[in-house]
């Protein structure tokens, strides 16, 4: 089998570029719990911090004169409805990395109220899969069942409760029509990457194609593999 094929490992903190970008974390964080940053700053920045820390955590793996080309990062999370209502659900961050001779993936899970670590705290690994072994690029596509069952359950206590709720009722009938309309009608999209040595690791999804970023990603597969988009 050739070199590394969705091999997993956990960043290493000993990073100076790691360790520096982490501590910009903390110290947000901190800011933020005294209250010296408004919420929706505060976001916009972590946001930006994290995503710095995933690439410094990834060029760790990199060898010398390896270039990113381009980048691409999705979060993942349950609908709110369908988790405790007294506990905010962690949520799954996806960065991907397309460097001049590679595909990076790094995963890690998000809590609630904890400062992003990038290491075994955040369950976080690296995979990694090399052009010359990607065998295909899959199109795939499925009906949002997260957004229907919403939709629906808001439907449901719109028309129990109707007569209670007058003018909002009718606001609600049409929140939970138009959840089920768009979980049925505009699925959820991504495109599966195969490799000419499957192994038992999940393989590597590339989420949200309708951003920027996932189509210029996609882009350069195609390009450094010759490999075609297929259904």
């Amino acid at each position: 089998m050739p070199e590394e094929s969705l091999l997993a490992n956990t960043p290493t903190m000993t990073d100076p570029e790691v360790q520096k970008r982490s501590a910009e974390i903390r110290e947000l964080c901190a800011k933020h719990a005294r209250g010296d940053i408004r919420e929706r700053p505060f976001q916009r920045i972590l946001a930006e911090r994290t995503v710095a820390l995933y690439r410094a955590s990834v060029q760790g793996f990199m060898t010398e004169g390896e270039a990113i080309l381009e980048e691409h990062h999705v979060v993942l999370g349950p609908t709110k409805l369908t988790q405790s209502m007294l506990k905010e659900p962690e949520q799954h961050a996806i960065s991907l990395f397309a460097t001049d001779r590679r595909l990076f993936r790094l995963r890690s899970t998000i809590a609630p109220g904890r400062p992003v670590t990038c290491n075994e705290e955040d369950k976080t690994e690296v995979d990694q899969v090399s052009f010359d072994q990607i065998h295909s690029l899959l199109r795939h596509r499925q009906v949002r069942p997260g957004e229907i069952w919403t939709g629906g359950a808001i439907l449901g206590l719109a028309v129990i409760f109707y007569s209670w709720l007058a003018i909002t009722g009718t606001l609600l009938i049409g929140l939970g029509m138009l959840g089920i309309i768009h979980g049925l009608f505009l699925p959820t999209r991504w495109i599966e990457v195969t490799t000419h040595y499957p192994t038992d690791k999940d393989p590597i999804l590339i989420y949200s194609l309708r951003r920027g970023s996932g189509k210029r990603l996609v882009k350069v597969l195609r390009e450094r593999t010759a490999c075609r988009v297929r259904s």
